[in-house]
């Protein structure tokens, strides 16, 4: 019997991909994939595309969509132009061809390179995999160079104009006031260089309505609609948070001077962001009209600094993106106290207090060796008694595995029961109807009702079906696991490259007292691949 393959056509582009023009666009993907489809017949459920994600990102939105597909056996084939447009990290590659890929029971098609796991992948797939993840690296290094003198140039880049200007309407990459906001920034520095407090500045704006920067961005332009399509977001048009103000009365944008690698990502493989230290700055002046005089705003600078606020320490956060609240799992806040020690603490409580989240807090100092500790723990026992570690793990994931299968069976047998309730509910009014019992009418309203409910219920079975008959693979995330600790043997500090290569979180739950009255703080480390195993 032939196979069917139910397949989804992936595309990728990147805006480091744009210098390549029409080769790799989505049209000119998307035609090179159709084509194959139907010279091979493989059945398209559907496109996933994910336009302007980087390849080493494997949290893209399209991405993550078309795995659910799968993991829903909705999809048992993917197909993408080339390696690269899947992605372009080794050791995801690997393990997505090596062991997500065989698990479910999914072919995999690169059409350029003429690789297709069904015939088998050739010895060069996983050379072609290191290629293109150095080809990531070594774009984010010359991008960085182009950037760097565009920078100097004067030229400011971005998406968004800063709150108080606007993108010049003919010249790339300028700014200039805008007519609207721009009155709105000056009455903020007024405010504060005649002793205005931040707190009764940020309250103003809230009382007055203006809308926060990125919903004016929206109502204006459309810009953050990801954000502001969901209504649920809209109800914060106008809640002004006390480091907005801050941010905007520090910003040497007001003055003419635009400042360049106040921010960086963690790596060239991880996009998230995080605060450069002042040294690494870039200041270039007089790029673009002022809005403030520099008078006004020194003056401004000398009454925040007199309230002495707690600042940043300047050190690179290793942790950044990855410290989360264990309740209402929102990041946690990297701050600094008079005393100069820093800790985390939960965003939630810090912005709108207890009435939203409690307090959860930990000293960086606290953190620190705890999570070292146990990666070096993690990282000795892989090189020394790897068979036991491997066994470890697999048993661990056993026991989620064993709880999570048997909600499953209990959810899929409380649908089947509920299915043939419908089922029976819906023959008997059928007969009533017949029988003259109920009108015309009532049946037709009834009828459409249970047969959206069987609908529901079928497909949900299906799903449930497809998840108990597919056996997860302990033993392959587990393996996976060890040979990325092996690569970093007994670590002696931690780096943002260690840490976002071994850990998707760290849950930091709230300090209570035990039964002696003594304090104690739960730290949960959720691994990649394998989860909790602490």
């Amino acid at each position: 019997m032939k196979q069917t393959y139910n397949t989804a056509l992936y595309m990728r582009l990147s805006r480091d991909d744009e210098t390549y023009g029409d080769s790799v666009s989505i049209e000119s993907q998307r035609t090179i994939l159709r084509q194959y489809a139907t010279a091979n017949n493989l059945n398209v459920v559907d496109e996933y595309i994910d336009d302007g994600w980087s390849g080493t990102n494997f949290e893209r939105p399209a991405f993550i969509r078309m795995m659910e597909d799968v993991d829903a056996g909705k999809i048992n084939c993917i197909v993408t132009k080339d390696l690269s447009r899947f992605g372009r990290e080794h050791i995801m590659m690997d393990y997505y061809l090596e062991f997500v890929f065989p698990e479910k029971k999914v072919r995999y098609v690169a059409v350029a390179e003429n690789e297709d796991t069904k015939n088998g992948l050739s010895d060069f797939v996983p050379f072609k995999n290191l290629f293109n993840e150095w080809y990531a690296k070594d774009t984010s290094r010359k991008t960085k160079q182009a950037f760097h003198a565009k920078f100097l140039a004067g030229e400011r880049m971005g998406n968004y104009a800063p709150f108080g200007y606007k993108k010049h309407p003919d010249i790339k990459n300028k700014i200039i006031p805008d007519e609207e906001t721009a009155p709105i920034v000056i009455r903020m520095f007024e405010m504060a260089a005649h002793g205005t407090s931040l707190s009764k500045i940020m309250n103003y704006l809230i009382d007055e309505k203006i809308p926060v920067p990125s919903y004016w961005e929206y109502s204006r332009f459309g810009g953050f609609s990801r954000i502001y399509n969901n209504p649920e977001r809209q109800k914060n048009n106008y809640l002004w948070r006390f480091s907005q103000v801050q941010n905007i009365l520090r910003d040497e944008t007001y003055i003419g001077n635009t400042i360049h690698f106040q921010h960086t990502n963690v790596s060239y493989k991880n996009k998230k962001v995080i605060r450069n230290p002042k040294e690494k700055w870039m200041k270039v002046e007089n790029t673009h009209e002022p809005i403030v005089s520099k008078e006004t705003f020194n003056l401004v600078q000398q009454q925040m600094e007199s309230r002495k606020k707690p600042t940043r320490t300047g050190n690179t956060q290793i942790f950044a993106g990855l410290i989360k609240c264990a309740d209402c799992g929102k990041s946690m806040r990297y701050c600094t106290n008079k005393k100069t020690y820093t800790y985390f603490n939960c965003s939630s409580y810090s912005s709108y207090g207890k009435e939203i989240c409690s307090q959860h807090y930990i000293r960086y100092d606290t953190l620190y060796p705890y999570i070292l500790s146990r990666i070096q723990f993690w990282t000795r026992l892989a090189e020394t008694q790897e068979e036991a570690l491997l066994k470890k793990l697999v048993d661990n994931d056993a026991k989620i595995h064993d709880a999570t299968m048997k909600n499953r069976t209990a959810e899929l047998a409380k649908s089947k029961k509920r299915k043939a309730e419908v089922d029976r509910l819906f023959a008997k009014m059928y007969e009533d109807w017949a029988n003259e019992r109920i009108t015309e009418y009532n049946f037709n309203m009834m009828s459409e009702r249970y047969q959206n409910e069987q609908q529901e219920l079928d497909e949900k079975i299906r799903t449930l079906e497809a998840e108990l008959s597919t056996e997860k693979k302990a033993t392959d995330n587990a393996e996976k696991w060890i040979a990325v600790l092996k690569q970093y043997s007994n670590p002696t500090e931690l780096t943002a490259e260690l840490l976002n290569t071994l850990v998707e979180k760290i849950l930091i739950h709230e300090t209570k007292e035990n039964s002696f009255g003594e304090t104690e703080l739960v730290i949960n480390i959720i691994y990649r691949f394998v989860g909790k195993i602490d």
